[in-house]
């Protein structure tokens, strides 16, 4: 079984962001980068994957400028086989069909039976990447799932519906999952297997290799959240709160 994982690597979440000079995307000076969370279960399921079929082979694969290469390296710690580096030290500026045409030129003729990619990327989430690349490799894809079972070439899947409901789905390979938090429980590599995916191999390709359509869609604009009214905070005995709070409804709306 052949298992492709796409990952991305993002800002930690809780870095503070600033608009980058030209307006367009975050400043990614002084920012710290992890593994984009929903990917660290794609990661996981793969690997479990593998270890329950026993004959597999994972390739993790990224796209980004030469950072990226630490979630690729913690992605082959965690059990990945091999890396592949999709170089770009203008990966922001890039949509994400452009993104999935690049890993379908990559992907279509390497007989991919599986491909598990994060349900959304943290710093972007649009959601796309990964149904966009099941279309051009004309696969399914299911999204969304939170839960996983292999069998004799078929997935059975619970797929998260609003509502807090599930759908189950049966689907035969090849076809791509999105994966969404609480599928399983990522492990931490541990030290040995941190010291063997030294040793593994990690390819890098620039970028320009597989590009071949250009963006579909532009970021014009990135700005902060527009600044609103305070909070008011009363204070006082009961007869009094209730006394200031109609006056304020009476000012400030047309609720009175």
């Amino acid at each position: 079984m052949k298992i492709l994982v796409c990952i991305k690597q993002v800002p930690d979440m809780e870095s503070k962001f600033k608009v980058n000079s030209e307006g367009t995307w975050y400043d990614e000076t002084d920012l710290a980068y992890r593994m984009n969370e929903y990917d660290e279960y794609a990661v996981e399921q793969a690997v479990r994957l593998k270890e329950q079929v026993g004959d597999a082979d994972i390739t993790v694969l990224s796209i980004g400028p030469e950072r990226v290469k630490e979630a690729i390296k913690k992605a082959l710690a965690m059990g990945c086989d091999r890396g592949v580096h999709l170089k770009d030290d203008e990966e922001y500026k890039k949509d994400p069909y452009q993104k999935a045409q690049a890993v379908y030129e990559f992907a279509k003729d390497k007989g991919f039976d599986i491909i598990f990619t994060g349900m959304q990327s943290q710093d972007r989430g649009s959601g796309q990447f990964g149904v966009l690349l099941a279309e051009m490799l004309g696969i399914p894809a299911v999204t969304t799932i939170v839960g996983f079972e292999y069998a004799d070439g078929v997935v059975t899947v619970k797929r998260e519906l609003e509502g807090g409901k599930k759908a189950v789905v049966k689907v035969k390979l090849p076809a791509l999952f999105t994966c969404q938090l609480g599928l399983n429980e990522p492990r931490y590599p541990t030290l040995p297997n941190i010291m063997k995916a030294k040793r593994k191999e990690l390819l890098t390709h620039d970028i320009s290799e597989f590009l071949k359509e250009s963006n579909l869609v532009e970021t014009v604009k990135v700005d902060y959240p527009e600044k609103k009214g305070g909070a008011l905070i009363l204070e006082g005995d009961i007869a009094d709160l209730v006394e200031k709070t109609v006056q304020i409804l009476k000012e400030k709306t047309s609720v009175l």
